[in-house]
């Protein structure tokens, strides 16, 4: 503490690059801190951190002038300036001085972790804050009206938000998303869907994307654990069905295992909706009678994907792979060794359902390098079989060669 008052008398000699050095010194006082669950913390337990000049904000978060689009994507990005406009009460801390916003920020992206750090411990403050306000507020309905039924933890509700696209959220979500205390959002909970809630509630990124983890699992597990039980009512918000590819299982079975009951919205999943949106029908009497979803996630970010059955490669089925743009051209080639023809119709739809959609057609053997033509990102779903041809937009024929289509 001596530390921090040296520093903030000297505030105006000092520009903010001392920010990042004074979270380097307060990673050792915070070391015990982060490995206690969240519920534990109080304000006789912890310290905050109180940065030295936080002008300008934007680069103490470690923010790249290349991240300030705000047209770039429909999603949630790592560093976006619209994740931290959105979670601003979480940086309140920060924010007293009303700091300039920098005309430059360049930021190595080398120590992913180490940034990851930073800005949990910057979070901190206000996550203590919100607790004790819930738990206060708790404790008031509960000996106030003298209810027990009050005094319980609160609701916990996993909600599938769709692939993007804000008409497809359901009646039920909406709902739910309006009368929440906080909302823990994913990346791929579309920008249009978090503009529908509510001004009283408050937004946490705990995202995830290739070599970035906003937060851990098991801190997200952490995190609605500690806010269920201060009373709250807490929503997790993922991208379409939290029960698909969502790891919303794995969050539920906690959750219940600690006594909190969990409640699932469920969402339309990236198959169906994007599936809908490009006319392809996943299942068709007399040209497949089945359809497989398959992640195409590798084992510790590899280029080979976890594990391709046999029967995947069944030509009267439907193949639909989420996560599977880094692993395609392994996987493309296990099905064909496995019997499915090379030109078996297939597609691959970056940000479907958003205005940013991009799709592109292709036989399988040309899939993958038509992918890298095209420059697609993710997230990205394949689609693969026989009804992909039953598109309106399906341009490929024996004579033509696959193209890029915009569908919308």
């Amino acid at each position: 503490m001596y530390l921090y008052s040296f520093i903030h008398s000297y505030i105006s000699i000092f520009t903010f690059i001392f920010l990042s050095q004074m979270l380097a010194l307060a990673k050792s006082e915070m070391a015990l801190v982060n490995k206690l669950p969240l519920s534990s913390f109080s304000s006789s337990n912890t310290k905050s951190i109180n940065p030295v000049n936080p002008k300008p904000i934007f680069c103490s978060l470690h923010f790249k002038t290349s991240s300030f689009s705000s047209s770039s994507s429909p999603f949630t990005e790592k560093h976006s300036l619209e994740r931290y406009q959105r979670d601003q009460w979480i940086y309140n801390n920060l924010q007293q001085q009303k700091p300039a916003e920098p005309t430059s920020c360049s930021v190595s992206e080398d120590n992913e972790d180490s940034i990851r750090q930073d800005d949990i411990e910057l979070q901190l403050p206000e996550l203590k804050k919100l607790l004790d306000v819930l738990r206060e507020k708790r404790e008031s309905k509960c000996f106030g009206d003298g209810r027990e039924d009050k005094c319980g933890p609160g609701d916990v509700y996993l909600v599938g938000t769709g692939p993007g696209d804000p008409e497809l959220l359901t009646l039920k979500a909406m709902r739910v998303m309006q009368k929440a205390d906080l909302l823990l959002y994913d990346r791929l909970v579309s920008n249009d869907v978090l503009d529908l809630v509510s001004q009283n509630a408050r937004l946490l990124y705990v995202g995830k994307t290739a070599g970035y983890h906003s937060r851990t699992q098991e801190e997200i597990h952490e995190l609605l654990l500690s806010f269920a039980e201060a009373g709250a009512t807490v929503v997790r918000l993922k991208g379409g069905d939290p029960l698909v590819f969502g790891r919303g299982g794995e969050e539920m079975d906690f959750l219940q295992q600690q006594g909190i009951q969990v409640k699932v919205i469920p969402g339309i999943t990236a198959a169906s909706g994007i599936a809908a949106e490009l006319g392809i029908p996943l299942t068709h009497r007399g040209v497949a009678n089945s359809v497989r979803f398959l992640t195409g996630h590798s084992r510790k970010g590899g280029t080979d994907p976890l594990f391709v059955a046999e029967n995947a490669a069944d030509p009267d089925s439907t193949l639909v792979v989420y996560m599977g743009l880094s692993t395609l051209p392994s996987l493309a080639l296990k099905l064909m060794h496995r019997g499915l023809p090379p030109n078996t119709p297939a597609a691959a739809i970056e940000r479907g359902t958003t205005p940013q959609q991009r799709v592109v057609f292709a036989e399988l053997k040309d899939l993958s390098d038509k992918i890298s033509s095209a420059d697609l990102i993710s997230p990205t779903l394949i689609v693969i079989g026989k009804v992909v041809s039953l598109s309106p937009f399906w341009p490929y024929t024996s004579k033509e060669a696959p193209c890029m289509a915009e569908a919308k």
